[in-house]
């Protein structure tokens, strides 16, 4: 399988994975920084709720995407 770079991407084509698990019956995604969040009771209801957090963050300044850093998954 091919992989490419995002737009405003460039340099090596970093690793991807799985944005969205499954545990103790709940779905949840994991952003770019680490978080997962949730639970959701779907992946599809998981599938929206990412989509919202995508519109927040690229409405927020950038402090808020490097203050979620501080809660990554261990």
């Amino acid at each position: 399988m091919a992989t490419f770079n995002r737009a405003g991407e460039q340099g090596s084509v970093p690793s991807r994975h799985g944005r969205y698990l499954q545990k103790d019956g709940y779905w949840y995604y994991t952003t770019r920084e680490g978080v997962d969040i949730g639970p959701f009771d779907s992946r599809d209801d998981a599938e929206t709720g990412v989509g919202e957090f995508i519109d927040f963050i690229q409405a927020s300044e950038p402090k808020v995407s490097d203050m979620l850093k501080q809660y990554r998954a261990a």
